[in-house]
């Protein structure tokens, strides 16, 4: 399978799940459905690319700046980074949805939250952060 083969499969496995999560964010089924499948699917598939791509030497220059741009300089490594930010991102908004859940935030509040984490990541987790404070008046929240 080529890399943009595997690129498009992986975006499209990944916005399945971020369009479930924004639909029926509190529903236990959508934990499942994204955990169980969607997020495990995009980690093995990292954990695959991960070890075709790079060398056991390619491991040391994960401690510096000029070593990550370099190990981030072909398509391949791209498509690993990619996948790496798909995972996580949807594993912050499950995050999101579940504790927006506990802590008695409303579904139509965490979609602008949800939407920023999908594009822009950490600024939508910080976005739900500051929300949650905002409901709850507790800046240190239990998060689980």
């Amino acid at each position: 399978m080529s890399d943009e083969a595997i690129f498009s499969a992986a975006s499209g496995i990944a916005f399945i799940g971020w369009l479930v999560l924004l639909i029926f964010p509190f529903r236990p089924f959508t934990s499942r459905l994204v955990i169980g499948t969607v997020i495990t699917l995009l980690c093995a598939t990292y954990a695959v690319l991960l070890f075709q791509t790079l060398q056991p030497t390619d491991f040391q220059k994960f401690s510096t700046l000029a070593g990550v741009t370099s190990l981030l300089g072909t398509p391949g490594a791209m498509l690993v980074g990619w996948i790496h930010y798909l995972a996580f991102d949807l594993l912050a908004g499950l995050f999101i949805a579940h504790n927006a859940a506990k802590h008695g935030v409303s579904h139509i509040v965490i979609i602008p939250c949800l939407l920023l984490t999908f594009m822009m990541g950490p600024v939508g987790l910080l976005l739900f952060l500051i929300i949650r404070w905002a409901v709850s008046r507790q800046y240190f929240a239990e998060n689980f």
